[in-house]
């Protein structure tokens, strides 16, 4: 029986999650690249699978951002923010700790997820997971960019229509042409065509090779020797490196887990789940240490303005003093982006930072003090750092694929407290070249998220506003036009009109899904449609089915029914 999809906020994004089971422990399940999870519920072999889990643990299903169910509005997503995808859906069943079940490129986030809250993870487990996605001489397993470039003429070419050549993912049914079909509609259904690209393109980029040996909690990696998706080589690399981990190898060269030899796996995965004793707590996690320098360093009107941008990204100061401060962050992502909105801030005050970001393992209370490997790394990477300038390193670059921001390699090397040499990168905001400056005025704080949770709030407090357009959005958020337009399509592959257009959609779509007493033209004014016709023309258009046929769908939904037509809405 599937389960009854539900929504959860992770931020302004929906996110569809789905729990099934009953057992004492919970386990998230974290797909790789994209998935579907009422689609899931088509396939015989990932029935079994499922069903089996639920006998010994809550099942927690779940679509990230841009795929599957879950909000289409945004395209990119850093691993940082699919880590927030987790957390939200953990919170929103009651899960103060689970096992983290991750999937070849799940097995990324899911390992990033264990080390920055171990706390919150019961165990790890992975399958056919890699650590990079991209040849280089320490790592020449992962594939060429030739053999990437293949990937993405698939996508190109076969994505809508067509053979997507998906037999290496699963060869022993290779020539089961039920289930090559489904697969195929799996991933169609999971991410339309520019979806699909952007987010393999971004997945080339990530690397966690910096970060595994931060993991602490129990970890089980399993793998099939002949794996042609992920070399069985990265399997043991990654078992190499964190510590006390298990790794399994299986016969066969499946890299789906409910092809092939699936009992085994199953096995595996109950054994460790219902044996293996978790630490009650842990004393270090992975920390994103910022540290800035203001010139002047006399001038104290930075404090306010600092304190009230790292609280607005979740960060925590934890040191000012002669004009430097520290401040630490749950992850790269938001702490550049923190550095790129104070360094826009300032510009009105007649001040400059000088900004470094680096990624340690620290104490689980180091937002409360300074320790003294922080001080000595805050020394050393100031050392490099210029006026008005973001410097990063390569961990923490690692790990801002799909971010809207450019990179550019600094001369200097980092030397951690370790001695380990480290290269360093110039961030480059993709608006940093606009000519068009907007000061900055206290009421710019009074917004408590990222500059795409602003504009999404903004969407949403006048989505019912038919006047409400690209210009009214600029004087919310506080950007020029040039600004918005440069920054949304880096960040969502989007215009303002369009994610504009989407996010009254989707909420339409919610309306519609929600059973409210309210009828197709009702729902339409609410959304800032002022023509009921214009809004079943964007309706079929974002989503395949009229408003009125979508509604109908929805009360006599089967499974198989449901998802084939979601297959077709890409």
């Amino acid at each position: 029986m599937k389960p009854a999809t539900q929504y959860t906020k992770s931020g302004h994004i929906n996110i569809a999650y789905q729990v099934y089971g009953s057992g004492p422990i919970d386990l998230v399940y974290i797909p790789g690249w994209v998935s579907n999870i009422d689609w899931m519920w088509a396939c015989p072999e990932l029935v079994h699978f499922f069903e089996e889990v639920g006998k010994f643990a809550r099942l927690i299903l779940f679509d990230k951002r841009g795929t599957g169910l879950s909000d289409r509005i945004v395209e990119l997503s850093t691993i940082e923010e699919r880590m927030d995808d987790i957390r939200a859906v953990m919170d929103a069943v009651g899960s103060p700790k689970a096992v983290l079940f991750g999937h070849s490129e799940g097995g990324s986030v899911s390992a990033l997820f264990a080390a920055t809250y171990p706390n919150r993870t019961i165990s790890l487990i992975t399958f056919g997971a890699f650590a990079k996605r991209r040849y280089s001489p320490d790592y020449p397993w992962a594939p060429t960019d030739e053999e990437r470039q293949k990937v993405y003429e698939m996508i190109e070419n076969s994505w809508g229509s067509g053979e997507m050549r998906l037999e290496s993912l699963a060869p022993s049914l290779a020539n089961d042409r039920v289930f090559m079909d489904w697969l195929a509609n799996y991933f169609r259904s999971g991410a339309s065509p520019s979806a699909a690209m952007v987010l393999t393109k971004m997945n080339t980029e990530v690397d966690i090779v910096d970060i595994l040996g931060s993991i602490k909690v129990p970890t089980l990696l399993m793998q099939r020797t002949h794996d042609v998706d992920v070399k069985i080589e990265e399997g043991r690399f990654i078992a190499d490196r964190i510590e006390d981990s298990i790794f399994v190898e299986f016969e066969g060269s499946d890299h789906l887990f409910w092809a092939g030899n699936t009992e085994e796996v199953l096995e595996e995965i109950r054994a460790f789940v219902t044996h293996v004793i978790p630490k009650v707590s842990y004393q270090k996690r992975l920390l994103t240490i910022l540290t800035g320098r203001v010139i002047p360093s006399d001038d104290m009107s930075h404090q306010e303005i600092v304190g009230q941008f790292v609280g607005q990204h979740r960060g925590s100061i934890i040191q000012f003093d002669q004009g430097v401060f520290i401040a630490a962050f749950e992850g790269p992502n938001k702490a550049v982006h923190c550095s790129l909105d104070l360094q826009n801030a300032v510009k009105g005050l007649a001040l400059e930072l000088a900004i470094g970001i680096h990624i340690l393992e620290g104490a689980v209370d180091q937002v409360h003090f300074v320790r003294d490997e922080t001080e000595l790394l805050v020394n050393e990477i100031l050392k490099h750092t210029q006026p008005n300038q973001i410097l990063i390193t390569q961990t923490v670059k690692h790990l801002l694929s799909g971010a809207g921001l450019n990179f550019v390699p600094h001369t200097s090397v980092f030397e951690t407290v370790l001695g380990e040499k480290m290269l360093l990168f110039d961030v480059k905001d993709n608006t940093s070249a606009d000519k068009y400056h907007v000061d900055f005025k206290a009421s710019n704080l009074d917004r408590r998220g990222s500059f795409l949770e602003n504009v999404l709030e903004s969407i949403e407090e006048n989505i019912s506003n038919e006047c409400f357009g690209v210009e009214m959005l600029c004087r919310e958020v506080g950007v020029s036009e040039r600004q918005l337009q440069r920054k949304l399509k880096a960040i969502t592959n989007k215009s303002p009109n369009q994610l504009i257009s989407s996010v009254r959609l989707h909420r339409a779509k919610e309306l519609i899904l929600g059973h409210h007493d309210y009828n197709i033209t009702e729902i339409a004014f609410k959304m800032g449609f002022s023509n009921p016709s214009y809004f079943s023309k964007c309706f079929k258009k974002e989503f395949g089915l009229s408003p009125s046929d979508f509604l109908q769908n929805q009360s006599r939904y089967e499974p198989v029914a449901k998802t084939i037509a979601l297959s077709e809405m890409i």
